[in-house]
Order: structure tokens, then C-alpha cells, then sequence
């Protein structure tokens, strides 16, 4: 998900999108440390967009 579509969300989808979010994150990482997944980019991908959606809630209440 683009940064420019995450603003376009409320507050509380962004909330409820991150937990979701690191939740599938937490599940992945423990996978992969169990045995390798296909495409380990999918990790870097899953944190980038965590990072995004901690900035837009960030700019939201500094805002």
C-alpha cells in the first residue's frame, strides 16, 4: 500500500490495519526462523509498511 492511499484512511482503519499488520509480521518472522519462506523480501516489505502507517499516525497527532 502507497503512502498517498494510507492518508487516505481514517484514523481508526490505520490503527486497526497496523495490528493487523504486525500481527502477520510477528507470524512470518517466527516462520521463517522455523524453516525459510519463498520470498524473504516479503519480510522487508511487511516493515516497510508498518513504517508507514506508524508515520501517518505519527503526522497525524504531531499535526
Amino acid at each position: 500500500m502507497k503512502y498517498q492511499d494510507i492518508k487516505g484512511l481514517t484514523t481508526e482503519e490505520i490503527v486497526e490495519k497496523l495490528k493487523e499488520e504486525k500481527a502477520l509480521y510477528t507470524k512470518m518472522k517466527f516462520n521463517h526462523v522455523v524453516s525459510p519462506i519463498e520470498n524473504p523480501m516479503k519480510l522487508k516489505a511487511s516493515r516497510q509498511l508498518i513504517a508507514r502507517y506508524l508515520t501517518e499516525l505519527s503526522a497525524r497527532k504531531n499535526g
